[in-house]
C-alpha cells in the first residue's frame, strides 16, 4: 500500500478499464472529425475572470465550486471548471474568426475541476469531450451538434438516453420573462442565498435541485410563453431538423442548465440508469459570450459530453464495448540467444505496425506463457536454443492452440500475412 492516495473526489484510470474511457472518447470524437471540427487544446488553468464573466457570477460553479488560487507573481487563476469559455478565448486570441471561414468548428478533450461533494457520477476531477461552432447563427448548426452527440452515443450501443430541449430566448424577449419570473419568485418562501441568486439571474432558480424549492416553482411562468417571434421560429426550425434526422427529443420548458451564457437553444442528454446524476452531457447556444469576455459579437453553439458519465451509462445498460487487444503478438525467449533474436523480431514487428510485446525478466516457459495469455495476444512466438539451431521459431495460435515451426527470417512476413 502506497503512502499516498488519489485526492478525494478524483480517480485514476488504469488498465483494463482505462481502455473503455479511450474508446468512449474516440467514439465521441469520430463524428466531429467527420463533420469539419478541428482539435483544440487549452491550458488546465485560466485567468479566474474568464470564468467569472463567462460562466456567471451567480452560478454555483463560480461561487462554490471553482478551484481558484493566486500565483507567486500575483496572477489570479482557476483550474478550468468547463471548456467553452477556454476554447472561445483560444479562438479569439488566435484570431480564428478573422480567417474568413465561419463558423470556426472545434472539438476538444480534457480534464475539468470542480469542488463538489463526491458521489457516483460526480467527481472533483472529471473528463469531457466537447465541441464548439463559433461565429454563425443558424438553426442547422444547433441541430448538427445535437445529431452528432446522438450519433456518438448510439455508436457506443447506448439506447436508454433521452434528449431534453428548450429555448432560453434572446436579448429581446428574455428581459420581459426575467421580470415576470422575478415577480413570481419574490412571492415565494426562499432563503437569502436563493433570493440573491434570483436578483442576479432568476433563471438559475429554476435549476435548483432542492425539493423544497421545486415544490414552490409549480405555476412559475415559462419562458416558452414569452419567446419573441424570431426565437419561436428559430426554435421550431431546430426541432424540425432534428426530427427529420430521426433524433427523438422531449420539450422541457424548465431546462436552463447551470451556466449563465446560454441563449436560445439549450439541450441536455440524460440517462435514467444513473440515478440523481442523470445528465451525461449537454450544451446550447451562447450568442453573447464572446462579447462578455471582450471579443466581437460571435453567435456560437456547443456541447460537452461527460466521459465518466457515459462509461457509467454503458455499465448501467450492460453494454460491452468491442475493444481490441492491445497486444497481437507475444514473444517468449528461452535462453540468451533467443532473447537477442526475438527482441529484434519484436522491434521489427512494431515498426511494421503490429502490436507486439516481449517476456521480460527471464521467466521460464510456464510463467512466460501465462503472461502471453494475460496479454490477450493472438499469437505467441517461442524459441529456444534447439529452435534457433534449426533456424526456426515456434508460432503458436493462442485461440486454437495450434503450433507450427516458421523460419526465423520468415516469421515477420508470416505474422503480417496472418494479421492482415
Amino acid at each position: 500500500m502506497s503512502t499516498f492516495q488519489a485526492p478525494k473526489g478524483t480517480y485514476d484510470l488504469i488498465p483494463p478499464r482505462s481502455a473503455k474511457f479511450l474508446a468512449v472518447r474516440e467514439a465521441i470524437a469520430t463524428p466531429l472529425r467527420n463533420s469539419g471540427y478541428g482539435y483544440v487544446e487549452t491550458p488546465g488553468f485560466e485567468n479566474v475572470e474568464l470564468f467569472a464573466r463567462g460562466v456567471g457570477e451567480s452560478t454555483d460553479i463560480v461561487t462554490k465550486e471553482m478551484y481558484a488560487f493566486e500565483t507567486k507573481g500575483g496572477d489570479k487563476l482557476a483550474l478550468r471548471p468547463e471548456g467553452t469559455a477556454s476554447v472561445l478565448r483560444a479562438a479569439l486570441e488566435a484570431n480564428l474568426h478573422r480567417q474568413g471561414n465561419l463558423p470556426v468548428k472545434l472539438w476538444y478533450s480534457g480534464s475539468y475541476y470542480r469542488y463538489e461533494n463526491p458521489q457516483a457520477g460526480r467527481y472533483r476531477h472529471f473528463s469531457q469531450v466537447g465541441a464548439e461552432a463559433i461565429g454563425a447563427e443558424d438553426p442547422a448548426l444547433d441541430a448538427e451538434l445535437i445529431i452528432l452527440a446522438d450519433q456518438a452515443y448510439r455508436s457506443l450501443g447506448l439506447s436508454d438516453f433521452r434528449v431534453l430541449l428548450n429555448s432560453l430566448g434572446d436579448r429581446e424577449c428574455r428581459p420581459v420573462y426575467r421580470a415576470a419570473l422575478q415577480d413570481f419568485l419574490g412571492g415565494l418562501d426562499l432563503d437569502e442565498d436563493t433570493l440573491r441568486r434570483a436578483e442576479i439571474n432568476p433563471l438559475r432558480v429554476l435549476d435548483d435541485k432542492r425539493e423544497s424549492v421545486q415544490k414552490q416553482l409549480t405555476g412559475a411562468p415559462l419562458l416558452r410563453d414569452y419567446l419573441c417571434d424570431a426565437c419561436k421560429a428559430y426554435h421550431e426550425e431546430v426541432r424540425e431538423l432534428i426530427t427529420a434526422a430521426g433524433v427523438a427529443f422531449e420539450d422541457d420548458p424548465k431546462l436552463v442548465r447551470g451556466l449563465d451564457y446560454y441563449t436560445r437553444t439549450t439541450f441536455e442528454f440524460v440517462h435514467d440508469g444513473l440515478g440523481s446524476q442523470s445528465a451525461v452531457g449537454g450544451g446550447g447556444r451562447y450568442d453573447g459570450l464572446s462579447e462578455m469576455i471582450g471579443g466581437p459579437a460571435l453567435p456560437s453553439v456547443g456541447w460537452a459530453l461527460g466521459v465518466d458519465r457515459t462509461v457509467l451509462a454503458l455499465e448501467a445498460e450492460g453494454v460491452e464495448l468491442d475493444i481490441p487487444s492491445s497486444t497481437s503478438v507475444y514473444a517468449v525467449p528461452l535462453g540468451e540467444e533467443a532473447r537477442r533474436v526475438l527482441f529484434a523480431k519484436v522491434t521489427e514487428l512494431r515498426r511494421g505496425g503490429i502490436a507486439a510485446d516481449f517476456s521480460y525478466g527471464g521467466k521460464g516457459l510456464k510463467g512466460a506463457m501465462k503472461n502471453a495469455n494475460r496479454s490477450g495476444a493472438r499469437y505467441a512466438i517461442v524459441a529456444g536454443e534447439r529452435d534457433l539451431a534449426e533456424g526456426v521459431v515456434q508460432l503458436k495460435d493462442m485461440e486454437s492452440g495450434e503450433q507450427t515451426a516458421v523460419g526465423v527470417n520468415e516469421i515477420v512476413a508470416e505474422l503480417e500475412s496472418r494479421l492482415g
